[in-house]
């Protein structure tokens, strides 16, 4: 028993570092605001694929990082999947990146939490799952709040719906390929390092400008978007094994509270009544997601359904 506790205490601390880190992320892409967005990207794709070797050679799994690169280079179909996947989740980090530099965290933050409904949809799309009465409940109040922000904003929210779009499709692409947290993100920033690469190079005249020598602060804080991009995940993972999933659903919503808390307080980007009323909506739809997929909840929807069938039969 005090063993088992023991592993969910890791598993509930390593979730929460996680999103955490993931929640004080902009701070740090903050730091390097005076570096153009698309080579912030380019410098954390390449330096999380340095951060991957140096893991995976230290865990003694980079041998088995490049059998998995050669069989997936063999299946056409698990090659195109994860290319698209990072294709995806670059677009997802460019997006974020962006966000935070031209303070639109408040929209970011929203992304994230429509997220995990917008995973819902894609699931019943792409494979078929069945969706219950309290997730369609969910999906519509959170779209009822999309649409308040609209208009009361006068457009569309475009970063909360490109966040919450690119990594649904992330997700579902990830569900589709076999492959561990770790060695999927190597493989993925594998295959999109040599494009960072090649722009870093395209846009700038020599190697010492593309990675910003003659700045050696500017250059160890994008060394450093490498651990930034690992070192949650590595988290994430560990914690993901060690508790059950409707913990993590729970954890999940800490980090874009903490990014909309940034924004509000640290960055001072509006927050009207209008975002507001949106956010309250998309608040309340995520709170009956969440509740909904409690063991609880499940007992009840169960007894409420035999009771059904109960009177069914009565009445027949």
């Amino acid at each position: 028993m005090n063993k088992k506790l023991g592993v969910q205490g890791i598993g509930i601390l390593s979730a929460l570092g996680a999103y955490i880190l993931w929640g004080v992320l902009p701070l740090y892409w903050k730091l390097l605001g005076h570096v153009p967005v698309d080579e912030v990207l380019s410098h954390r794709i390449i330096w999380s694929l340095v951060l991957m070797f140096i893991i995976l050679l230290v865990l003694g799994k980079l041998q088995h990082f490049f059998k998995e690169i050669v069989a997936i280079f063999k299946n056409i179909k698990q090659l195109l999947f994860i290319f698209l996947a990072a294709c995806f989740i670059s677009f997802n980090w460019f997006t974020y990146i962006w966000s935070v530099a031209n303070e639109r965290l408040v929209e970011a933050s929203l992304g994230y939490y429509i997220n995990p409904l917008m995973s819902i949809v894609l699931g019943m799309v792409v494979f078929k799952e069945r969706l219950t009465r309290w997730q369609l409940v969910s999906f519509l109040l959170a779209t009822f709040g999309v649409v308040v922000l609209a208009i009361y904003t006068g457009g569309i929210p475009l970063i909360s719906l490109s966040l919450a779009i690119s990594f649904a499709f992330y997700g579902a692409l990830k569900k589709m390929v076999d492959v561990g947290a770790l060695t999927g993100l190597a493989i993925e920033t594998f295959m999109v390092t040599p494009i960072a690469l090649g722009y870093l190079l395209f846009v700038h005249s020599s190697i010492s400008s593309a990675l910003y020598l003659e700045s050696l602060p500017t250059l160890s804080l994008l060394i450093g978007a490498g651990a930034a991009t690992a070192t949650p995940l590595l988290l994430f993972a560990i914690g993901a094994k060690r508790i059950p999933l409707a913990t993590i659903g729970f954890l999940q919503y800490l980090a874009p509270t903490m990014t909309l808390l940034i924004g509000i307080f640290l960055f001072g980007e509006p927050f009207s009544v209008g975002h507001m009323a949106a956010f309250s909506f998309i608040w309340l739809a995520l709170a009956i997601y969440s509740i909904s997929k409690t063991s609880l909840m499940k007992r009840f929807q169960l007894v409420t359904f035999r009771k059904q069938k109960q009177t069914t039969k009565q009445a027949s």
